[in-house]
């Protein structure tokens, strides 16, 4: 009785640990789970963070090679060129749109490249969350060695890919997007979004240069 007792013991044991293993594959939720708002800032921070304590070494050039995939990966920027272009986007061929989404992460990478180009003890610090209208905020600063904070706040969304940045807001208010759509805006009056491509490109070289 005592043995047919154990060996049924063992049979439920060993059903139980098959059926735990076919729940860990079939369902991977804590090994795969997408990244929220905020971790998506901070893994994109912590990116920034290792570039700019290499800054020296990478040169203006290097750093833009290391940023070039973080900011493709954590910025919509075909979303981010729509906005900045406004009206005019909707005019404009699939040659066009890719080329000016294209032409404003060069110089979008850029940016990032010559801003962030040295470290002396910044960190950055987060700071919460905000749901907004159209995304969430992720509220941050970078302090600065002499323990001065800055706030960058990024506005994200949850598309296809993950939650991606749509928006920067330098010292907490500033909108970066709102910017970059009033500087395009007298570009295209001027000369077309053809003018505004190529003063995109040169931006970014004369920045990397």
């Amino acid at each position: 009785m005592q043995r047919c007792r154990q060996s049924l013991l063992q049979k439920l044991a060993g059903r139980r640990f098959l059926l735990v293993a076919w729940l860990v594959v079939l369902f991977p939720i804590a090994a795969q789970a997408t990244p929220g708002p905020t971790e998506v800032i901070r893994h994109f921070c912590g990116q920034l963070l290792d570039v700019m304590q290499h800054a020296t070494t990478l040169g203006a050039r290097g750093r833009y090679q290391k940023l070039e995939p973080i900011v493709l990966g954590a910025f919509d920027l075909p979303f981010m060129a729509r906005l900045s272009t406004g009206s005019s986007w909707g005019k404009l061929s699939t040659d066009q749109k890719r080329r000016v989404a294209q032409a404003y992460g060069r110089y979008t990478t850029a940016v990032y490249a010559t801003r962030f180009d040295g470290y002396s003890g910044e960190r950055f610090e987060f700071l919460g969350e905000q749901k907004i209208k159209r995304g969430t905020m992720v509220k941050s600063q970078i302090v600065k060695s002499d323990g001065e904070p800055v706030s960058i706040n990024y506005m994200v969304h949850d598309n296809a890919v993950g939650w991606q940045v749509r928006d920067v807001y330098l010292t907490g208010t500033i909108s970066e997007l709102a910017t970059r759509r009033s500087e395009f805006a007298t570009i295209l009056r001027s000369g077309g979004i053809e003018a505004l491509i190529a003063q995109l490109n040169k931006k970014a070289d004369a920045l990397l240069a």
